[in-house]
């Protein structure tokens, strides 16, 4: 039996006997499943900006859509769905940083790939069935497990303990075919000791863009012992998805269009993504005898797919084949249908230690991390099949990479107003790949880096009302895999550095909240795309010295009366790179041309984003919520070009909640949703490539082109989302 098999064996096995989620507590040490995660988490007298959605939030949100749309509420986040319904591939920025630069913990387990350090949704349907809450930390954030944090950290915390046994039923029906199904269930306590709860989940949806569809399958399994001074948690979450690629975009030319808006470039019927993930984690928390608290997670996750292309006009020697002769003709070039699959394994195992000492807080944990990555391509068919075999491999490599990092971080009462923070971290990587030489030729090559990430703060409380903190962090970043493997080691890029200084108020009273942070955010060798091409001919990333982000974040709260509330954030910023030089190609010459800039803004960076939502009690059991959405205009590369930016959009949404009173239920509710209220046509992703050719003559099967004002081209995909739509789910408890 190999290592994985008796893992995957092992972990389910002990699933199926133990784990937990928690409310009702009977126990003497109800929240040491949650020191843990605390280790990783800000608290209020954290130096930081940080948003934490709970349970309540959740419950009301969910009806389908991915994380991402979670969050969309809270400040600096901008969310993406490339299907335009919030179902399949979605993803999210949090104050401009992409989805690579946001670290993500379950339990205080990492989450992030490690190679591309993304998180893929899609992976994880119907999630936040299984989730407590959720906390958001902006900017560098405190010391975590996993990947860097560039831009945020995201916390989420999977079900605590019912004591009680329950069943529910979640049901969503919408537009575009969208359905979701979902059943939960848990024993409660038995014995005093244990728990079992489980949930299993579909959801399907055809999409707002053509064939965009998702068929996307999970499992949540968990169970727990709990002892008087100690609880053993182990959970399985499992994802299987099949999504139809959309991630071509849509032709600027068609977006007016009502009938083009929702095209889709790719037709062949198996144009497919497949994957399949299994976490295994257990976790492990112990009350010690000097009050301090000793917790240890384990983790196992398998992942393995692939997604299937149909390709015309392939090189025969770009797959390892031969050229075929018909006759007195040599042909070079066939359609076939590849996959490109991906199998990977990551494991490992994180830490914490927390006491308390006088006036000290501290907590002391860290983290390691490995993963396989296999990465290969295989050709299903070919129209000239050349020397070729079904599943004839063309390209096979493998990146090993192990994460090692320590901290400590405390809290220290300085006086009764004051509270100082500390937080130190040193993290090392070390990775592995078939990368490239300065001709092009592969060679096997690794790379090691050893990062120290300083944080420092202060918070005062000025009276029983009001707070204010002020923090300066530093965080580094390593490149990713495509930086790696796309490059020698004369072209291999830097990594990162992040210098991140925060100030703070916040203001509470009982019907009233307001809070405003400042924050100004400093990158070194930031890694961007310019266009340029490499010494191994690869488009990748390179270092800019200077960029910076800097900003305000508003947030504010109030309960006008019993019946009326509104909550509203608002973030205003400007993102600029110093110096910048791009890189487009000329197809005459088959070189390239460049041009700087100065002070140009980064890209997918809008310089001001605000969301409001008003709550109306219409009953006891009946509620109305009013949400608003706006993002400023922004940029989809860094040369700051109105003819190379999205529109500024404005969206609104409605939701009714009714909590049915019922004697067959011990719950039920129907919630309805209306997205897109007033029909707004917006963008809020895209794509770009640019080039010139004196004799590029635009064609109408060639959409994605369009003449610009530079004597160039721009070859773009946008990606629109859905006009007006609906959700309609009911949830039922016994």
């Amino acid at each position: 039996m190999t290592i994985k098999s008796f893992l995957s064996w092992g972990f389910l096995a002990i699933s199926l006997g133990l784990n937990a989620q928690q409310k009702d507590t009977l126990i003497v040490y109800p929240d040491l499943q949650e020191v843990h995660i605390n280790a990783l988490r800000a608290t209020p007298q954290t130096p930081m900006s940080y948003s934490n959605i709970g349970a309540q939030q959740l419950d009301e949100q969910n009806l389908g859509q991915d994380i991402p749309y979670m969050l969309s509420l809270t400040p600096s986040v901008v969310t993406t769905s490339d299907a335009g319904a919030g179902i399949g591939y979605t993803g999210f920025r949090v104050r401009g940083s992409d989805p690579t630069r946001i670290n993500v913990t379950i339990d205080g387990i990492p989450l992030n790939d490690p190679e591309s350090q993304g998180v893929w949704w899609v992976n994880m349907p119907d999630f936040t069935s299984s989730v407590e809450d959720i906390q958001i930390q902006r900017g560098v954030g405190t010391s975590t497990n996993g990947a860097g944090a560039f831009g945020a950290s995201i916390n989420l915390k999977t079900q605590t303990l019912r004591a009680k046994p329950y069943a529910t039923t979640s049901n969503t029906i919408g537009s575009y075919s969208t359905l979701k199904n979902n059943v939960e269930f848990g024993t409660g306590l038995l014995a005093d000791k244990f728990t079992v709860d489980g949930r299993l989940s579909r959801i399907s949806s055809d999409g707002y863009i053509d064939r965009a569809t998702s068929n996307l399958k999970s499992l949540y399994l968990s169970g727990a012992y709990y002892g008087t001074d100690e609880v053993l948690k182990l959970s399985l979450i499992s994802g299987k998805e099949k999504t139809y690629q959309a991630w071509n975009g849509v032709p600027l030319s068609y977006l007016d269009d009502d009938s083009l808006r929702t095209y889709n470039y790719y037709t062949y019927e198996n144009e497919t993504d497949n994957y399949w993930q299994d976490h295994y984690v257990l976790n492990y928390n112990k009350q010690l005898a000097n009050s301090g608290t000793f917790n240890l997670g384990l983790h196992f996750t398998h992942g393995e797919g692939y997604y299937e292309q149909y390709k015309n006009g392939q090189d025969f020697a770009d797959y390892g084949l031969n050229n075929v002769i018909v006759g007195n003709d040599t042909l070079t070039e066939t359609d076939l249908i590849r996959r490109k699959w991906l199998d990977n394994d990551f494991y490992g195992a994180v830490f914490s230690y927390n006491n308390r000492k006088d006036k000290l807080d501290y907590t002391l944990g860290g983290g390691w991390n490995t993963y396989e990555g296999r990465h290969y391509g295989v050709v299903r068919w070919a129209e000239y099949a050349s020397n070729s075999q079904i599943d004839h491999i063309y390209y096979d490599n493998d990146g090993i990479k192990t994460d090692f990092n320590l901290y400590a971080k405390g809290h220290y009462q300085y006086s009764d107003d004051v509270t100082v923070y500390a937080d130190l971290q040193h993290r090392q990587i070390y990775y592995s790949f078939l990368g490239k030489d300065e001709n092009g030729a592969e060679r096997n090559d690794t790379v090691n880096f050893e990062f120290f990430n300083p944080k420092f703060g202060a918070y005062y409380q000025i009276d029983n009302k009001s707070s204010a903190f002020a923090s300066f962090a530093i965080a580094n970043r390593e490149p990713n895999r495509s930086d790696f493997v796309e490059s020698s080691p004369n072209s291999r890029p830097l990594h990162e550095t992040l210098y991140d200084t925060e100030v703070g108020y916040k203001m509470e009273g009982s019907n009233f909240a307001f809070s405003a942070t400042a924050y100004y955010m400093i990158y070194e060798n930031q890694l961007i795309l310019t266009g340029k091409i490499n010494d191994v001919g690869a488009y990748t990333r390179e270092n800019v010295d200077y960029s910076e982000r800097k900003g305000i974040e508003l947030e504010a709260g109030v309960k006008i009366n019993p019946k009326w509330s509104w909550s509203a954030n608002a973030t205003f910023s400007e993102n600029t790179i110093a110096h910048y030089t791009e890189y487009v190609d000329n197809w005459n010459t088959w070189g390239q041309e460049s041009k700087s800039y100065s002070n140009t803004s980064i890209a997918f960076s809008p310089d001001m984003i605000w969301a409001s939502q008003l709550d109306y009690q219409f009953k006891d059991n009946v509620e109305v919520q009013f949400i608003s959405k706006y993002v400023d205009e922004q940029f989809i590369d860094n040369t700051s070009s109105d003819e190379r930016k999205l529109d500024a959009y404005l969206v609104h949404h409605a939701r009714l909640i009714w909590d049915i009173e019922s004697e067959l239920f011990k719950s039920a509710r129907l919630s309805l949703q209306v997205n897109n209220l007033l029909d707004e046509k917006y963008v809020n992703n895209a794509w770009v490539y640019r080039f010139k050719s004196d004799g590029y003559d635009p064609r109408p099967d060639d959409p994605y082109v369009t003449a610009n004002s530079e004597g160039g081209y721009d070859m773009a995909g946008y990606f629109p989302q859905a006009k007006r739509n609906f959700l309609i789910g009911l949830s039922l408890g016994f």
